[in-house]
């Protein structure tokens, strides 16, 4: 299982929300690229990017960091605002190595399966779930939508990973959902990235019980930032 710790950007900051509240933010550094580096730097895996301004306004708002994080050598997942096949490309071409489709992977299935026979290997669909049901742009719209049908439908269309996010645990540090998780990891072949609420090495070791149902990332954003344990740490938890 490979630790990929997340750095959230809003208005050029590395942030962090409550539950995906834009009015529970909490800035843990002013230079979201330089926290990219020290985070790859002890991992040496890729980062997870959220363009959280993106996510409200449908376009990217992170070009100019995308771009430094290219040059710097840093290998990035992003995701955020993505609506259309000129956004994709664009991020492509900024040198993402995975491309997340929210929203745009629920309200136009059409673009998800171009998007990934156009970049094969490269479309990641995040499912965002409150109480086991699909929310939409940036947790605001919660829908009727069960996440493990979703599931199925997006690795039809051609997803190559879901990352899947609980919200109501996300930012709480009171551990992610087991049963969440275990349940969608268990309706798909492809790979699940498990995000949202891991708050010690203890959470960390019970993920890694689902690896053999595909469960081999999961995304780490405040116990990092609030020293809760090391990057070497949580490496050394799923060992």
């Amino acid at each position: 299982m490979r630790i990929v710790p997340a750095v959230d950007i809003r208005g050029g900051l590395c942030v962090n929300l409550v539950q995906g509240d834009y009015d529970q933010e909490t800035v843990f550094s002013e230079n979201p690229v330089d926290q990219a580096r020290i985070w790859y730097e002890q991992c040496n895996s890729i980062i997870h990017i959220v363009d959280l301004d993106g996510a409200k306004e449908g376009r990217c708002c992170i070009e100019n960091e995308l771009k430094a994080m290219a040059d710097a050598g840093i290998p990035f997942e992003v995701g955020g605002g993505i609506r259309n096949m000129e956004t994709v490309s664009l991020l492509s071409e900024l040198g993402a190595d995975r491309i997340i489709l929210g929203t745009a992977a629920h309200q136009d299935p059409d673009f998800l399966k171009s998007a990934a026979q156009a970049f094969p290997g490269k479309i990641v669909v995040g499912i965002d779930a409150r109480d086991g049901k699909v929310s939409l742009s940036g947790w605001l719209e919660d829908t009727e939508t069960d996440a493990g049908a979703f599931a199925i439908q997006v690795e039809a269309f051609g997803a190559c990973r879901i990352i899947y996010t609980d919200i109501n645990s996300d930012g709480m540090m009171q551990g992610p959902n087991m049963q969440g998780t275990y349940e969608l990891a268990g309706a798909v072949e492809i790979p699940i990235t498990a995000s949202g609420g891991v708050s010690s090495l203890d959470d960390i070791r019970e993920l890694k019980k689902l690896e053999s149902l595909g469960v081999d990332e999961v995304i780490i954003g405040r116990a990092l930032y609030l020293d809760t344990f090391t990057v070497a740490e949580a490496v050394e938890a799923t060992a």
